[in-house]
């Protein structure tokens, strides 16, 4: 046999999707300025179409962004996008309409650093080989947590949520490592000192196994909402040992049987436009050929 692999590579236990992340903003104007025009993004063309929400496609996962008072997710968002001189053109194009409010951004080695007129902070990446196959998605989220808190957060994703978690350092900080689906990572990175207070902002996951974690998060009483057949929420994580609440973050937990799990990615290519439009490349021109 000529060839060997590392199988465990490929496994993505209970977690198989980071569907989206959800903030409020005020103003779906800016909102549409920064996000679309700005980051360059698409929107989708089929769902919550109006100006009270609006659903942004980036690669397979999406940011929702339904009207209220500014929420800002603590830590940033690692997005990977195709062209990091592309984006900067487009980001300038903007600067002059988000004039005011806390848009900024700044290039570093590889990246763009982003913040959006409400003070979410986003790093875009170039493709590279540690993000996989993609060339436009959002390989991590990196979230800020207390001091001393990264190993029960492994734990409570092992043992609860049964997907693979791991304790490692990011960025010098002890973090926990947390794997969401294909080439996707949560990050909870500890930081000294105080941290800004939850403010209700949500992400969501799709799940294989949707009873089980279901019924250990039931059995502490932190079950937040039964939304559906299809989906559960949830806001604390525990350790699962001691039962003590280590950090708040709202999870919107979907079932593979969700009617939105697997539906055609549509819109998501963001080089799609009137001028060069070419049938047939609207779905997943995110993912870079896999080599034989």
């Amino acid at each position: 046999m000529k060839n060997t692999y590392d199988r465990s590579e490929e496994d993505l236990a209970n977690v198989v999707g980071l569907e989206h992340m959800n903030v409020t903003v005020p103003d779906q104007r800016l909102a549409t300025l920064f996000y679309i025009v700005g980051m360059g993004f698409t929107r989708d063309p089929y769902l919550v179409t109006g100006v009270v929400n609006m659903w942004v496609n980036i690669g397979k996962s999406q940011f929702h962004l339904p009207i209220g008072k500014p929420q800002v997710i603590r830590g940033r968002t690692g997005l990977v996008v195709p062209d990091l001189k592309a984006l900067s053109e487009s980001l300038k194009s903007v600067r002059k309409d988000l004039k005011g409010t806390k848009f900024n951004f700044r290039a570093g080695p590889g990246y763009i650093d982003v913040t959006c007129p409400w003070g979410n902070k986003f790093r875009c990446h170039k493709p590279a080989a540690k993000f996989g196959a993609t060339m436009l998605g959002m390989p991590y989220v990196m979230l800020d947590v207390p001091s001393g808190t990264a190993k029960g957060i492994a734990s409570f994703y092992r043992d609860v949520m049964e997907t693979q978690a791991t304790v490692k350092p990011f960025e010098k900080a002890p973090a926990a490592h947390v794997l969401v689906g294909q080439d996707q990572t949560l990050i909870f990175r500890e930081k000294k000192g105080k941290l800004a207070k939850y403010d209700g902002h949500h992400l969501a996951l799709y799940v294989a196994n949707f009873s089980r974690p279901h019924a250990k998060i039931a059995e502490q009483g932190l079950i937040s909402q039964e939304s559906n057949q299809h989906q559960y929420r949830f806001v604390d994580l525990f350790d699962p040992e001691s039962g003590k609440k280590l950090y708040q973050i709202e999870h919107e937990i979907r079932s593979m049987t969700h009617p939105l799990f697997g539906r055609p990615m549509i819109n998501r290519n963001p080089a799609q436009t009137n001028n060069s439009f070419a049938a047939g490349y609207d779905d997943r021109p995110y993912m870079m050929p896999v080599s034989a």
